[in-house]
């Protein structure tokens, strides 16, 4: 006749078997809306500042047949213009002071809504973005030479960019506040979790960042509280030659956006040079 457990056995393994499932529970819940806590994106339409630069809204087609919304500057003669990827959880209405510096500049942008931010359809992926920078890559290639154009991503765009970057000509690429990879951001808040076996957009971009051709800077403030300051560093690292890194003292994940940034970017740039112009 078998034994019956000891009491205190049949607790200790009562006890496990009721952690792994709790364990496995919320594992599976974080598994299942991992896109829920990458992207917040505001689905509302954005309104243009009309006492602003003068900006026009243009409408992106993409290859699966979403419609986003694109604000668009041209550019003064001889000047670049960006193909700028935003960051996540804010509408395009939010980069004002960065429309204005550019404007001063005589700069031009395409600003890409993605999928499901600023009045966009469709719902945020990794696949998702990059065909929405495939779209914004077409509609601003249809109308400058690559050497006009500047591919830049801020935050979540960052990887945006590095991926459109991989495969297209510009002028250059300029990223602000930029990851290794999404799961590198993701793995200190998840620590209890298998994050590089479950994430699914993982926006690897120091895989990509290598066959880049083309010169590029990184910007990053060394007290970001978002993406830290050593994913940054990190990328830069990885990233080819010609390079620069601009490090903001005691900036945030939000006050990057400066003349003194933007200064640095126009003499990397070389802005005025004629090799800008048509």
């Amino acid at each position: 006749m078998r034994k019956p457990f000891p009491p205190l056995l049949r607790f200790a393994l009562l006890t496990v078997l009721v952690a792994a499932v709790f364990y496995g529970s919320a594992v599976a819940y974080v598994f299942a809306n991992q896109r829920r806590f990458l992207y917040q994106p505001d689905p509302r339409p954005q309104v243009i500042d009309p006492d602003g630069p003068p900006i026009r809204q243009v409408v992106l087609k993409t290859a699966d047949g979403q419609t986003l919304v694109g604000w668009y500057l041209p550019p003064e003669e001889g000047q670049p213009v960006f193909l700028f990827f935003p960051g996540n959880a804010l509408g395009l209405s939010v980069y004002e002071w960065r429309y204005r510096l550019w404007s001063e500049r005589g700069a031009g942008f395409l600003a890409v809504g993605y999928r499901g931010f600023s009045g966009s359809t469709g719902k945020p992926t990794e696949a998702g973005l990059a065909m929405d920078a495939e779209a914004g890559w077409d509609w601003l290639a249809a109308r400058y030479p690559a050497r006009r154009i500047v591919i830049n991503g801020y935050s979540l765009g960052t990887g945006v960019a590095v991926r459109l970057a991989a495969t297209h000509p510009a002028r250059a690429l300029v990223l602000e506040a930029p990851y290794t990879s999404t799961a590198d951001v993701a793995r200190p808040h998840f620590a209890w979790i298998p994050v590089d076996a479950l994430m699914q957009d993982r926006f690897d971009s120091r895989k990509l960042i290598g066959a880049v051709r083309m010169p590029i800077m990184i910007v990053h403030g060394d007290h970001d509280q978002t993406i830290p300051f050593a994913l940054g560093q990190a990328l830069y690292d990885a990233a080819p030659s010609p390079k620069r890194f601009l490090r903001m003292p005691g900036v945030d994940h939000n006050n990057l956006t400066t003349d003194a940034e933007m200064n640095a970017i126009w003499n990397f740039l070389g802005a005025d040079q004629p090799t800008l112009k048509d």
